[in-house]
């Protein structure tokens, strides 16, 4: 009866439930692969990781199949886990696909923009530019995607916006490595794409951004051929007993 009757009234708001310790796990560590600190090919000793984060083991397991079945971890029986190490083909054909999605994300807030939708554009290149100033690449890199993000909001097509975040996180880590190379480069870049769009001008916003992806895209293909990364060791091969003659 109580039941009903508050939450008729509105009264009864829901408690939150706690976050699995495992999920705040797995973003703990995906922040730290993100941001370059648990590097492509590295191994991830459970015991350590557990360290770390002031957890015990078993949640640390169960972040990493978790991480694994996103691909951001692999798991090599006889070995361990490891952070994924993509390759070269792997990494260019999503900084394609990233081009293709922010090329038309940028023409469309161009069209759909606003004084506000602007004004929040101007902040962030202020902030992300203060952040190179200071040498501080995960500020910079954080900044980055919520700017990208926020020309895809502002493009007004919700289908568009779901498929760009679905990479996101992935050009965010591709992103990280070449950020400080790319430095006040790239904020100029966006200083002038928000411009176009202030502008209205959909053909020079598309061009920008495209453009400036595709730096993205080279500046880490570049690093990637002058840095190649340690892959995993192979899984060993257990060897079946001979069948006695």
């Amino acid at each position: 009866m109580l039941r009903t009757e508050l939450a008729n009234q509105g009264a009864a708001p829901k408690i939150a439930r706690p976050v699995p310790l495992r999920e705040s796990v797995f973003e703990a560590l995906l922040e730290l692969i993100l941001t370059g600190h648990l590097k492509p090919g590295q191994h991830l000793a459970e015991s350590e990781l557990a360290g770390l984060l002031g957890v015990s083991r078993q949640p640390i397991r169960e972040a990493l199949q978790l991480l694994s079945g996103e691909g951001w971890v692999d798991l090599h029986p006889g070995h361990g886990a490891f952070v994924h190490a993509p390759t070269v083909e792997e990494a260019d054909q999503l900084l394609a696909v990233r081009t293709l999605l922010e090329t038309e994300s940028a023409k469309l807030a161009a069209r759909h923009s606003t004084p506000d939708g602007v004004q929040r554009l101007r902040a962030l290149c202020v902030r992300g530019l203060a952040a190179v100033d200071a040498d501080d690449v995960d500020t910079s890199v954080a900044i980055n995607s919520e700017l990208h993000a926020a020309i895809t909001e502002l493009s007004g097509n919700k289908v568009l916006a779901e498929l760009a975040s679905l990479v996101s996180r992935r050009v965010r880590w591709y992103h990280t490595p070449v950020a400080r190379k790319r430095g006040r480069d790239s904020w100029s870049e966006h200083a002038e794409l928000v411009d176009a769009i202030a502008a209205a001008d959909e053909d020079r916003a598309a061009e920008i951004m495209r453009k400036h992806t595709e730096h993205t895209r080279d500046s880490y293909l570049e690093q990637r051929e002058a840095e190649p990364i340690e892959s995993a060791p192979e899984p060993t091969r257990r060897r079946r007993p001979r069948s006695p003659k």
